[in-house]
């Protein structure tokens, strides 16, 4: 029986980076919600840690793809659409950021590496738009279907230390809203785009910046918690709602939208 808030029984979904923390556990909310699920990852093993948990949960398989590859994005459309006859749902959830494009409490913009901040801009940036043109495609000729993006905090207003990956995710919400106004004018107005900005969040990317070797906060993370009115950081699943939300007809009016889920961090001034 599904669990979901939201009607998704039967839909199918891709979710990009489904092999990472934030990738598996949308895909999980998912198929507790019924819908048939397609991660997507390019590393075999990421896969096979969260199938057999996924499995557990609904039905779903495991994929490896590369979202930098549109050759490598068609053949697993057709794959899918080849045995469960469309593609309803997509959330980009593949991304992240590199020690590189990362700068240090000592270090300056001009000591950040060219080639890993391009990195970080094609895996973040193209890494969404690649996917969404081709699983979009398959949405445009069926008439309806609902791309969630990951956009960040880092959009909002500048944040320290990682120029990189502020400067891909802002290109996020531009295309975001781009693709929902291309959908909608051009192919049908069932197509919707829209993204989640995720506050902050311990995961494994980040948590040798918030957290120190004994467990205790960094000064990074009181900095953070200082802004962030409910005073903590999120749990992974607090995204969950609001994906499930925006991948069911309740959110049939919403469309180019960015939407925060930070515990107030972007509404608060600090004073």
């Amino acid at each position: 029986m599904p669990q979901g808030k939201f009607d998704l029984n039967g839909r199918v979904a891709v979710v990009t980076g489904g092999g990472g923390v934030l990738g598996s556990s949308i895909a999980k909310s998912l198929l507790e919600a019924g819908v048939k699920v397609v991660i997507l990852d390019i590393r075999q093993e990421a896969l096979d840690n969260r199938m057999a948990d996924l499995k557990k949960a609904g039905t779903v398989k495991g994929l490896v793809c590369n979202v930098l590859d549109r050759e490598s994005l068609t053949a697993v459309r057709e794959q899918i659409l080849a045995d469960w006859g469309r593609i309803d749902i997509l959330v980009n959830a593949a991304g992240g950021n590199m020690p590189g494009a990362t700068l240090t409490e000592e270090q300056t913009i001009f000591d950040m590496k060219f080639e890993d901040f391009n990195k970080v801009n094609d895996l973040n940036l193209n890494g969404t738009v690649y996917p969404a043109i081709v699983f979009g495609e398959a949405m445009a000729k069926q008439g309806k279907g609902s791309i969630i993006n990951v956009s960040s905090m880092a959009t909002y207003s500048a944040i320290t230390r990682v120029p990189g990956y502020s400067v891909a995710k802002t290109g996020v919400n531009i295309w975001t809203q781009w693709l929902a106004m291309e959908m909608a004018t051009k192919f049908d107005e069932k197509i919707r785009v829209n993204a989640i900005a995720p506050g902050f969040f311990i995961g494994d990317q980040n948590r040798a910046v918030l957290i120190n070797p004994d467990g205790s906060y960094t000064e990074r993370s009181k900095k953070v918690l200082a802004r962030t009115p409910m005073k903590r950081f999120g749990d992974i699943t607090e995204l969950n709602g609001i994906v499930q939300f925006l991948c069911s007809d309740d959110a049939s009016f919403i469309t180019g939208t960015i939407i925060p889920v930070d515990g107030g961090f972007s509404a608060f001034s600090g004073v």
